[in-house]
C-alpha cells in the first residue's frame, strides 16, 4: 500500500467510525428511554403512584399479581408512562451529553501529541541531553525524520519498565514519540530503529489522527456510564432510609452505568479492530524503512521475553491502548479487546521461520559497553561506520544537479527506504558540532533559520542583523551572529535537513516566542524587498508545521474536498509556470518545461502563464488550496511537478528543495532526493 492509498483508507476509516458513533449514539437513546420509562413505570406500578411518597409496597403482592416486573401491570404501566415528548427530551438529553464529552475531550487533546504524553506521565527529553540512553533515543529519531522528510518530533520518556512506544498528534507538525524507559534499557539501537521506523510509519500514514478521534469518540460513550455512576455515589450522601425515590435512583444509576460501559464494550471492539490491520501495515513499512526485519521482530521477541511484556501501568494507559507499539494494557478479555495481533503473528509475518522461542531479557550488552561514554561522544553512526563507503556519494547525490525519475518520487513520499536512512546518518555525521547543537534547542534554532535567510550582501546583513538585535529575544543576535559564517560555509543539500531538525526545538517556544520568531524572520526576509523562491520554501515549511502546534491546532484543520483536479486548473497553472521559469531563461526551454508537468495531468490542458502575472503570494494561495484535494488525487499533481523540474534531465539543488517544499506543504512529506 502506498502512502496516498494509506492516507486515503485512514479518511474512510474515520467516516466509518463516525457512522458506527452515529449508530451507538442512536443505541443509547433507545436504551435509556426504555430505561428511564421501565424505571418510572416498575415505580410507579408496584411502589405507589408517586415514586417520592417514600411508600415501599408492593402492588403485585396486594393484589395477587406475583410476576413481579414480569406482570401484566407492569406492562400496562410502562405503556401509560410512555410519551413522546418525554422520549424527544430523553433523546435530546443523551445526545448533548454524548456529544460534548467526546468534543470535551477532543478539545482537551486539541494541543497534539503533547497532550497525550503528558497524560501518559511523559517527561519531554533534552535535545542535547548527555544522558546515554536518552541520546540514542534522540540520535535514532533524528535520522528517521530526516530520511523521511518530517519535522523531528519532540520525544518524550513514560516512567514503566514494559517495552512500548507511541507517535501521538494530528499531523507531522505536532507529532511527538513517545517511548518507556524499559524501551530504553533493554533494547539495543537496531532494535529501537526498528520500533521508532514503526511509530513514523503511524505518523505518515494518517494513523495519528484516526486514534486521538477515537479517544474522544469512546470517551463521549463512556460518559453516560459516568452519570451513572454519580447518581450511586450521591446515594451514599441519602442516608440509610430506605424509600421509593432512592430505589429509584439506585436502580436508573445501575441502569446508566451498564448502558455506558456496554456502549464502552462495543466502542473498544471496533478500536481493536480497526487498530489492528494499521498494525500490520507499520510493521511491514518498518521493515522497508531500515531493511532489517531482525531490528522490528528483535524487539517483539523481547517484548514476549520480559516479564513486564509491553504493558503500561499508567491510569490513563487503557486510553491510548489503540496507539501503543504492542499491547499496553492487561484484560481478562484479551484476546477480544486486543488492538494488536499476537505478538506470535507478527514476529511470524516478520520472519517465518522463527523458532517460537522468546530470549531471556537483561539490559542491552551495547549499553553496558557505552553507558559510560560522555554524549557528545555518542556519534549518530555509532556500531555503523563501517557501512559508510557503500554511501560516500550519498550528499553528493542531492548536492549538485542529476536526473530525477518523477515515478520513483511518487513512490518515495511517505515510503522512505533504507537508502534515506543512510543518507540521513551521513548527514548529521557531516554537520559541523556549532551547527548541531544550535539546531537541538529552542535558540540556536531560530539563529539556524534566521541563518539561512541572511543575505550575502554586506549592507543588507547589516540592517537584517541590527533587525535581531532590537527586535529579538536576548541573546539570539549573538548566537546568530557566530553561527553565520559556519552555516554559509554548507551546501544547499543541508538546508532542508537542518529545518526539519530544529522543528522540534523551535516547538518548545512559548506562544509569545513565536509569534515574535516569525515576525521577525518575515522581517529579515523582506529586508532587500524581493523574496527568494528558497526563501519562500524556508517560511512555507516553517510555518506551516510550526502552525499546527501554536496555531491551526489539528482539531481546526481544514477537511479536504476535491475529489478532482479540474476545479483547480488555475492553482495548478501558477505552480506548473513558477517551476517552469525558476531555472530556465530560454523561452523555448520554459515552454518545453511546463507542457511536461501538463502532459501528466490527464485530460487537463492547461495555458503558461505570463511571468509578470505570478508573484509568491498567489503562489501560497494555489498551494494551500491544492492541499484541499483528496488524498489519491494529490499523486497527479506532485507527478507534474516533478516531470517540469526534470524535463531539461537536470534537476538542481534549488528545484529539488523547491518540490519537496511543494510536497509538505501538500501534507506528503518527501524524503531526501537521490540521484538514480
Amino acid at each position: 500500500m502506498d502512502f496516498f492509498q494509506a492516507q486515503d483508507d485512514a479518511r474512510n476509516t474515520t467516516k466509518r467510525l463516525v457512522l458506527l458513533f452515529a449508530l451507538a449514539v442512536i443505541s443509547l437513546i433507545v436504551v435509556t428511554n426504555l430505561l428511564l420509562m421501565g424505571v418510572m413505570a416498575a415505580f410507579s406500578g408496584y411502589f405507589g403512584n408517586d415514586l417520592m411518597t417514600g411508600r415501599y409496597v408492593d402492588r403485585a403482592v396486594e393484589g395477587g399479581a406475583g410476576d413481579g416486573f414480569f406482570s401484566a401491570m407492569f406492562w400496562e404501566a410502562f405503556f401509560r408512562t410512555f410519551d413522546w415528548q418525554m422520549f424527544a427530551m430523553v433523546a435530546a438529553g443523551v445526545a448533548v451529553v454524548v456529544a460534548a464529552g467526546s468534543l470535551y475531550k477532543i478539545a482537551a487533546l486539541s494541543s497534539g501529541g503533547k497532550a497525550v504524553a503528558e497524560m501518559l506521565g511523559g517527561r519531554l527529553l533534552s535535545q542535547n541531553t548527555e544522558d546515554y540512553h536518552e541520546r540514542k533515543i534522540l540520535n535514532v529519531v533524528e535520522e528517521m525524520a530526516i530520511a523521511s522528510g518530517t519535522p523531528v518530533p519532540p520525544v518524550y520518556m513514560l516512567p514503566e519498565q514494559g517495552i512500548n512506544a507511541f507517535a501521538a498528534g494530528f499531523s507531522p507538525g505536532d507529532a511527538v514519540i513517545g517511548v518507556t524507559e524499559g524501551t530504553a534499557k533493554y533494547l539495543s539501537r537496531d532494535e529501537l530503529q526498528g520500533v521508532i521506523a514503526h511509530e513514523f510509519s503511524h505518523i505518515l500514514n494518517g494513523d495519528m489522527r484516526l486514534n486521538i478521534r477515537l479517544i474522544g469518540l469512546l470517551h463521549g460513550i463512556l460518559i453516560i456510564g459516568m452519570i451513572g455512576y454519580f447518581f450511586l455515589r450521591s446515594m451514599s450522601y441519602s442516608g440509610r432510609q430506605r424509600n421509593n425515590g432512592a430505589i429509584a435512583v439506585l436502580a436508573l444509576g445501575l441502569g446508566l452505568m451498564a448502558i455506558g460501559f456496554g456502549g464502552s464494550f462495543f466502542g473498544n471492539l471496533i478500536k481493536a479492530s480497526v487498530s489492528r490491520q494499521r498494525e500490520y501495515l507499520a510493521d511491514s513499512s518498518a521493515v522497508q524503512f531500515t531493511r532489517n526485519p531482525d531490528g522490528i521482530a528483535g524487539a517483539l521477541k523481547k517484548i514476549g521475553g520480559l516479564s513486564a511484556g509491553s504493558t503500561l501501568e499508567n491510569p490513563a494507559a487503557p486510553e491510548m491502548s489503540h496507539a501503543y507499539f504492542a499491547n499496553g494494557i492487561r484484560s481478562k478479555f484479551t484476546s477480544l479487546f486486543a488492538t494488536h495481533p499476537p505478538l506470535e503473528e507478527r514476529i511470524r509475518k516478520i520472519q517465518p521461520h522463527w523458532d517460537g522461542r522468546y530470549p531471556k531479557v537483561e539490559v542491552s550488552q551495547e549499553s553496558i559497553e557505552t553507558s559510560t561514554l560522555h554524549a557528545e561522544n555518542v556519534s549518530p553512526l555509532a556500531g555503523v561506520e563501517s557501512k559508510l563507503a557503500a554511501v560516500q556519494t550519498g550528499v553528493a547525490a542531492v548536492s549538485g544537479s542529476g536526473h530525477l525519475a518523477n515515478a520513483s518520487v511518487l513512490t518515495q513520499v511517505g515510503r522512505p527506504h533504507a537508502e534515506h536512512l543512510q543518507y540521513a546518518h551521513e548527514l548529521i555525521a557531516r554537520v559541523p558540532a556549532p551547527v548541531l547543537t544550535a539546531m537541538r534547542e529552542p535558540y540556536g534554532a531560530r539563529a539556524l533559520i534566521y541563518c539561512f535567510v541572511i543575505n550575502k550582501d554586506a549592507a543588507v546583513q547589516q540592517l537584517q542583523l541590527q533587525h535581531i538585535k532590537e527586535h529579538g529575544d536576548q541573546g539570539i543576535h549573538d548566537i546568530t551572529k557566530k553561527l553565520l559564517p559556519v552555516v554559509a560555509s554548507l551546501g544547499a543539500e543541508f538546508r532542508l535537513p537542518l529545518i526539519d531538525a530544529g522543528m522540534g526545538a523551535l516547538r518548545q517556544l512559548s506562544p509569545r516566542q513565536y509569534q515574535l520568531f516569525k515576525k521577525n524572520l518575515d522581517a529579515l526576509i523582506k529586508a532587500d524587498n524581493k523574496m527568494s523562491l528558497f526563501e519562500w520554501a524556508l517560511q512555507k515549511i516553517v510555518f506551516h508545521y510550526l502552525d499546527a502546534e501554536f496555531v491551526n491546532h489539528g482539531i481546526f484543520s481544514r477537511t479536504a474536498k476535491y475529489t478532482r483536479i479540474q476545479p483547480l486548473k488555475h492553482e495548478i497553472a501558477v505552480v506548473l509556470s513558477l517551476l517552469a521559469y525558476a531555472e530556465h531563461k530560454n523561452e523555448a526551454d520554459i515552454k518545453q518545461a511546463f507542457h511536461a508537468g501538463n502532459t501528466q495531468l490527464a485530460d487537463v490542458k492547461l495555458e503558461l502563464l505570463p511571468k509578470s502575472t505570478i508573484n509568491l503570494t498567489s503562489l501560497n494561495d494555489a498551494i494551500d488550496k491544492l492541499n484541499l484535494l483528496k488524498p489519491l488525487v494529490k499523486p497527479q499533481v506532485l507527478k507534474a511537478c516533478a516531470a517540469c523540474i526534470g524535463s531539461d534531465k537536470k534537476v538542481s539543488a534549488s528545484e529539488r528543495e523547491l518540490l519537496r517544499a511543494f510536497s509538505a506543504a501538500l501534507d506528503c512529506p518527501m524524503p531526501p532526493l537521490l540521484n538514480d
